[in-house]
């Protein structure tokens, strides 16, 4: 007689994980750039990059490693801080009078994201705000190697890309398949020169990832273990590559933590923190990493009642002792846990990075009425109003 198998309360929810052809991690791993290209079947790429990763001389090693597998290079280095249209219209036209065939993209979140616009621009007709929100995109882009210089975004796993359109002062938030990356390449060497204060903020951008990836009611089975793994390697982390930023440990820890996260947000949706954010962004032209790193600690305060054990789920991962409390002291655990390490590294409030208070009070109702607006907060374990993201943001100041 076969056995009796209980059934579970509640069936894993369907769901649908999506992530790069090929991920190689570990160090010196980014000279494989031109095998990879090769294997694509790619004669020429266009690098995608920043001017501050171009004056490392970062983007000309990948230059000489593509040249030593045998393709040609044009590079595109005017990427800026959350890339514009114009970057993408940018580094498209100069994609097409090179002959191109493939995209390399350097750099951080932005130098990934602009990448990734370039790369379905070449493949969908229209004006890329037109496909703003989720599988809009309805062709794959062109061939695309990412690779990260920073532990941060995780753009290099994620079918998303955010682009600012400057005209109508909007982040332009898109969400495909079509998006990925065909190939990451994480190397941790890459991330050696990165700023204390920069490590710290999109070290917590990626731990909020993480989070956010967790406590998302699209969350799921896959993306439950990839949020907490991530968690687990970003926490335990963060303070040693901000401490001393050539420690190749801490480095690689927070360089797949954040790849990891990546590929599990990407997955699940954000939340609360990514919708509120986003707006600030587009208001103020903050940093995307920063912004969330901001937001995070008072959202968690605000949701925490919403997913108490999910909540405690974080703090166990965070290395929290939870057993024998009840699920809101666990909760709380997390929301300790996070204050504890905002402080170790020294990360500022939201009134500290440079916004004029009384804009940002002018503006909050509108940023508010835009955070909900983007969708990002229906995910959100405990749901907020307007008013509830204006006090959240008066909180965070």
């Amino acid at each position: 007689m076969a056995p009796t198998v209980s059934a579970p309360a509640r069936p894993a929810p369907v769901a649908t994980f999506s992530a790069p052809d090929v991920i190689v991690s570990g160090v010196g791993v980014a000279r494989q750039v031109g095998e990879q290209a090769a294997r694509l079947g790619a004669t020429r790429a266009l690098i995608v990059t920043d001017p501050g990763i171009a004056d490392l001389g970062m983007s000309d090693d990948v230059a000489r490693d593509l040249a030593a597998a045998g393709l040609a290079a044009s590079t595109f280095a005017d990427v800026t801080p959350d890339p514009t249209l114009a970057n993408v219209r940018d580094g498209l036209d100069l994609y097409r009078r090179a002959g191109c065939d493939v995209i390399v993209a350097v750099g951080g979140g932005s130098s990934i994201d602009c990448g990734k616009g370039i790369a379905v621009s070449l493949t969908n007709d229209g004006h890329l705000p037109n496909y703003m929100g989720v599988d809009k995109i309805p062709n794959p882009g062109a061939p695309l190697i990412a690779i990260p210089t920073t532990g941060g975004t995780g753009s290099e796993g994620t079918k998303v890309t955010v682009i600012t359109d400057t005209d109508a002062n909007v982040k332009v938030m898109m969400s495909s398949p079509n998006l990925l990356a065909r190939v990451a390449l994480v190397d941790p060497l890459l991330s050696m020169t990165t700023p204390a204060k920069l490590t710290a903020a999109v070290g917590v951008d990626a731990l909020t990832h993480a989070i956010e990836a967790y406590i998302s009611k699209r969350a799921n089975p896959i993306t439950d273990g990839l949020a907490l793994q991530a968690t687990r390697m970003i926490s335990g982390s963060l303070r040693q590559a901000w401490a001393d930023g050539s420690n190749l440990w801490a480095r690689t820890e927070m360089m797949l933590g954040a790849s990891i996260a990546g590929m599990a947000f990407s997955n699940s949706s954000v939340a609360l923190v990514h919708g509120m954010s986003r707006p600030i962004g587009a208001t103020f032209h903050v940093h995307h990493g920063l912004s969330n790193s901001v937001l995070l600690l008072e959202v968690m305060r605000y949701s925490a009642p919403g997913a108490p054990e999910r909540f405690a789920d974080i703090a166990r991962a965070m290395g929290e002792p939870v057993d024998g409390l009840s699920p809101m002291s666990r909760a709380d655990r997390a929301v300790e846990a996070v204050a504890r390490l905002l402080a170790d590294v020294e990360m500022p409030r939201l009134g500290e990075i440079g916004i004029d208070r009384d804009a940002f009070d002018a503006a909050r109702t509108q940023m508010a009425e835009d955070a909900l607006a983007s969708g990002s907060p229906t995910n959100n374990p405990r749901q907020a109003t307007a008013d509830d993201i204006d006090r959240l943001y008066r909180a965070c100041w």
